[in-house]
């Protein structure tokens, strides 16, 4: 009975013990346990962000042409293979030419008669037997004669239909026989080994834009195919109504895949920033043409205005207002306010991967 009462004694003060630790265990558990709403939050990271334009228009080719004939006639010859290559001066038409070869003929024949009366003329005054005169009207002939016989030499060159550029011909719109009239459409020429493509860009994008710049070229009608061209040559002024400006770039045509007309997006890269804030696009809370952040700060709200920059792949750059690993709300804003207290739920992983870390 005795031993009984002593157990008692000793076991009674240190089941009090116990019982006021797990008390005091329990109210730190409480004070350690996150208050408020739950708020879906992330940390501000910083990464690389690439600055550029982005556009879209229309390839063309380096050099298109229709070919048409300056003078009527019937085609005699067409000397090429629809879709075919050409060089550059390759004999493509010719027009039956018999009416301008005996004009050209006669032409000559008067150089002919001509040149023999300036000699003679000129034989006459060196023997003192002759007027200055008749040389001079000689001359003057013979000058004409020549410049007739060039103008039918022109007309009968023009007879034939040379290649201007080297190229690719297009698909004849004649036929061996055909009479055409001048200015009549014939063929197309097109020089496709490289491409010129134009777009307009924002006026408020000027000074980011030079000639020599690259450019980066997707094409719709080419699945994962991407071409690199060159920036050759800007407007000289800006259009009054869309208050943008027409650039000109130069695509080499890798393996003449490339074709006229065909509809082309192009990006200009303008720079980087190695170290950009970029936090969700549903972080901002426009007020009043102004943007906010909802940080939390020891667990509790805290509204901050911040400047934005870019917008890229959902996520908005964020240029002045927040620092790197600064933790923000992405969502449930309408229920929160300033100095109201959350639990933060992290969505991008972020507080697993920090407690992972060693040390953590």
């Amino acid at each position: 009975m005795e031993i009984m009462m002593k157990t008692k004694q000793i076991l009674t003060p240190l089941l009090f013990s116990l019982a006021m630790l797990g008390n005091h265990a329990a109210t730190a558990e409480e004070q350690q346990a996150p208050q408020g709403l739950p708020a879906e939050v992330v940390h501000v990271q910083s990464q690389e962000l690439i600055h550029s334009i982005e556009a879209v228009g229309t390839l063309r080719a380096n050099e298109s042409i229709i070919l048409r004939p300056e003078q009527s006639g019937k085609i005699q010859q067409i000397l090429f293979s629809e879709g075919s290559p050409v060089e550059e001066g390759t004999e493509l038409l010719v027009l039956e030419s018999s009416l301008y070869q005996a004009e050209l003929q006669a032409a000559k024949a008067r150089v002919s008669l001509s040149r023999i009366a300036y000699k003679r003329a000129a034989s006459l005054v060196k023997k003192k037997v002759g007027s200055q005169q008749d040389l001079d009207s000689t001359l003057a002939q013979l000058r004409v004669d020549q410049a007739q016989q060039e103008l039918a030499q022109t007309r009968l060159d023009k007879m034939t239909i040379n290649a201007p550029f080297s190229g690719v011909i297009g698909l004849r719109q004649v036929s061996p026989g055909d009479y055409v009239n001048s200015g009549q459409d014939l063929v197309e020429l097109t020089d496709i080994n490289s491409m010129k493509v134009e777009f307009r860009i924002p006026e408020n994008q000027l000074t980011n834009i030079h000639t020599g710049q690259q450019v980066e070229i997707q094409v719709d009608a080419l699945k994962g195919e991407s071409f690199t061209g060159t920036i050759y040559a800007i407007s000289p002024s800006v259009n009054e109504r869309g208050h943008n400006i027409a650039v000109r770039a130069r695509v080499p045509n890798r393996g003449n895949l490339l074709r006229p007309g065909l509809f082309v997006r192009i990006q200009v890269i303008t720079g980087s920033d190695d170290q950009a804030l970029m936090i969700p696009e549903e972080a901002i809370i426009p007020q009043n043409n102004n943007f906010f952040v909802m940080k939390v700060i020891e667990g509790k709200v805290d509204m901050v205005p911040v400047e934005l920059g870019v917008r890229q792949n959902g996520q908005v750059n964020i240029l002045t207002g927040l620092n790197a690993d600064e933790v923000i709300i992405t969502a449930g804003h309408i229920k929160l306010f300033p100095g109201m207290p959350v639990t933060p739920i992290f969505v991008d992983g972020s507080a697993e991967q920090a407690a992972q870390q060693p040390g953590a």
